[in-house]
């Protein structure tokens, strides 16, 4: 099976769509990568944006209607899932791997 093109995803990027499962703003999505990342990934907010609008380009996520008009809420789509189950069951297999390999 060939590998997409995007895979490996970064560290940021699977942070963000694994924070995007429920819809989610700006502000609340710096705040679960750095929740989710355990304060490892901190982000400043035009790196956020510059990266919403790579990842809605590749319809790995997508806009969703909002009641505050100020604010462009997304949500994670299907393809985005998709992604980042490939990129957990990657890391998964690397990790199994590894630990058999220290176990020799």
């Amino acid at each position: 099976m060939k590998r997409d093109k995007h895979l490996p995803l970064t560290e940021t990027v699977y942070y963000i769509l694994l924070s995007l499962l429920e819809p989610a703003h700006g502000y609340i999505i710096l705040q679960k990568v750095e929740e989710l990342s355990g304060g490892e990934v901190r982000m400043a907010a035009g790196t956020l944006y510059g990266a919403l609008e790579n990842l809605q380009k590749l319809k790995f996520i997508q806009p969703v209607k909002s009641d505050d008009s100020r604010r462009k809420v997304f949500v994670i789509s299907e393809k985005g899932k998709e992604m980042l189950l490939l990129d957990y069951q990657r890391m998964q297999h690397m990790t199994r791997i590894t630990e058999e390999a220290l176990k020799e």
